[in-house]
């Protein structure tokens, strides 16, 4: 037989302690439902210690109820559906991971530049810049085409994760990446970025942390 799981007791949902990545568009859904959950915040110099731990050696990881859940988009997933930000529709549910997938591939492709120094780094973030990001971008971008949000027609977890995606290229904390690289190759995913900050939830979200 099956049925709706009752509500979790407690949920704490474990990353690193900064805001963008991977974790936070888990952390911005809890926070906009108004779920109460520990926000486990893990600073570099104890993550080796913590890495083992983990199922894959990587966060996010979450823990609901005792039980652990660890790969980002079935971490988004399961808070999306708690929250009410993942679509009921199964083609509308494809879609929203269609486009969580894609941010996936496209961190991916980005990963190992953030272990690279100097001029190695330089390099390899001018060859994203020159193409693997924008093939990423426009793709999202076209996937968004003129809608207001992707899927669903209403703010989802794929609104969420490439908010934050946008965000991050943007902030300027990534050598070798101009802040412009968004607004140049994907306006649309810009203006998507303003929009889900505007949405009451995710700016009492950001207020919140002086963001």
């Amino acid at each position: 037989m099956t049925g709706q799981s009752a509500p979790p007791r407690s949920i704490k949902l474990t990353y690193f302690d900064f805001h963008g990545g991977r974790g936070e568009a888990a952390r911005i859904a809890l926070s906009v439902a108004g779920i109460p959950f520990e926000d486990d915040r893990v600073v570099f110099a104890t993550w080796a210690a913590l890495k083992p731990t983990t199922p894959f050696g990587g966060l996010p990881m979450l823990e609901v109820d005792g039980r652990r859940l660890s790969q980002s988009n079935a971490i988004n997933r399961y808070v999306g559906r708690l929250a009410g930000l993942y679509p009921e529709d199964a083609w509308e549910a494809a879609r929203c991971d269609e486009i969580m997938d894609a941010v996936e591939s496209l961190y991916g492709d980005m990963t190992p530049s953030f272990g690279m120094k100097g001029d190695a780094q330089k390099a390899e973030r001018e060859r994203l810049v020159a193409g693997p990001i924008p093939l990423y971008l426009r793709g999202l971008a076209g996937l968004l085409g003129d809608r207001e949000w992707f899927v669903d027609g209403r703010l989802t977890m794929a609104d969420l994760k490439v908010a934050e995606t946008v965000r991050h290229l943007s902030s300027g904390r990534l050598d070798h990446i101009p802040t412009d690289l968004v607004e140049n190759v994907a306006p649309t995913l810009a203006a998507l970025r303003k929009r889900v900050v505007e949405h009451p939830g995710v700016r009492a979200y950001y207020t919140r942390f002086g963001l």
